[in-house]
């Protein structure tokens, strides 16, 4: 069994033409790493996506949230 309580592990992405960084448990990255592939993105533009979307929501989380959050519900939806 894999190690799920790990902590998080920044690495840089690259939205909209500007980097940043983003602080996820790998267990995030995996799931979002699986994501990308299954709809044939590279994972900048899969998390260029979801922040899209994040700011279009009425109270924004901040960008690390709306990925877990988009992982746990993408999960879901695969349930």
């Amino acid at each position: 069994m894999r190690e799920i309580y790990h902590p998080p592990v920044k690495r840089s992405v690259e939205i909209a033409g500007h980097k940043t960084s983003i602080s996820l448990e790998p267990l995030f990255w995996d799931v979002l790493r699986a994501a990308a592939e299954r709809q044939q993105l590279p994972l900048n533009a899969l998390i260029a996506r979801i922040d899209a979307e994040r700011l279009e929501a009425a109270r924004p989380p901040g960008l690390a949230t709306a990925v877990r959050l988009w992982c746990a519900a993408a999960l879901q939806d695969r349930e």
